[in-house]
């Protein structure tokens, strides 16, 4: 049976887009900032309410392969936690970790896509290339997926299965790190996606990131990789050295320090255009030097700049 709301999970007022000086979109949503000692310090909306973390949950997954005897580069691990650009330095690490598996590019069983960068696919389109699971944003954690089968000896053609003793690892670590695991759907890329709470996300990140674990240790020294140098989640981390951060599909991001701060956030409406600017204020208020200025995209009017996102939480 299918799990629907009746009414809707309490969330507040997170951020306010203007434009030429008028405030035109209203974005609402949930928060959460987790202090060194480990309690929240603040709480906006329902952060309890059970959510999809989309591709925040990536390095939890990675994490979990990891534990299953994977042996990546830190690289290949960076990629495992990517939704990436699909430049040319993004596929070539995404073939670095199907090689030294002993696989090809036909063993990723992920959506066919072209890459999320804009100038990438239309230069790919162009040279005759098309949509393929190789350049689709999750391909680095697929990669990771089929090669983890081959170090265990599972079969390969099946990996996407929930049953599958991949992903039944996958969500037991999930469950493990993030407090619960209520319930599990399919992702965009037609892997297991997990439904867990904002809290539950926070503190995952948080345990990750305290405890230095490689998968904290291969973001952190590759932010080009986890996403891209236009992206939020590879802007926020290389202005703020040791953070751990991911963005996730219908506005969610969650980051964390190796000190013990946390934060996650939801935009309610699945509009990402928020999520990492609300991000940014919300760390601000547990003292991370990151002016959440620095994040998202200008507003524009008739290609120009014209306004901009601006949260109403945090600091």
């Amino acid at each position: 049976m299918m799990a629907r709301w009746s009414t809707m999970p309490d969330v507040e007022l997170v951020a306010v887009t203007d434009r030429s000086g008028f405030d035109e979109s209203f974005h609402h949503g949930s928060a959460v900032a987790i202090g060194i000692s480990g309690l929240a310090v603040m709480e906006v909306g329902d952060v309890d309410a059970p959510i999809y973390a989309r591709s925040s949950n990536k390095p939890l997954q990675a994490d979990a392969m990891v534990a299953l005897g994977w042996q990546p580069t830190f690289e290949q691990l960076a990629l495992a936690c990517a939704s990436h650009d699909g430049t040319d330095h993004h596929i070539d690490v995404a073939r670095s970790t199907l090689r030294a598996a002993g696989l090809s590019v036909d063993a990723l069983l992920n959506t066919p896509d072209l890459p999320l960068n804009r100038p990438v696919a239309d230069a790919l389109v162009a040279s005759g290339g098309s949509a393929a699971p190789l350049y689709m944003n999750c391909s680095g954690k697929h990669a990771a997926m089929v090669a983890t089968c081959r170090v265990n000896g599972w079969l390969i053609e099946s990996y996407l299965d929930i049953g599958h003793p991949l992903q039944q690892a996958i969500t037991a670590r999930v469950a493990e790190l993030a407090g619960d695991v209520v319930h599990v759907g399919v992702d965009g890329c037609g892997a297991p996606a997990h439904v867990t709470s904002l809290r539950g996300l926070a503190r995952a990140f948080r345990t990750l990131a305290m405890e230095r674990s490689l998968v904290w240790t291969a973001m952190t020294s590759h932010p080009g990789l986890v996403g891209g140098d236009r992206r939020d989640v590879t802007r926020i981390m290389r202005l703020v050295p040791r953070l751990m951060a991911k963005d996730g599909a219908e506005g969610v991001f969650a980051a964390a320090m190796p000190d013990g701060r946390a934060a996650a956030v939801k935009i309610a409406d699945g509009n990402g255009r928020a999520a990492g600017v609300v991000l940014a204020a919300v760390l601000r208020t547990l003292g991370v030097d990151v002016d959440p200025a620095e994040l998202g995209a200008p507003i524009l009017g008739h290609g120009q700049p014209v306004g901009r996102v601006r949260p109403v939480v945090g600091g």
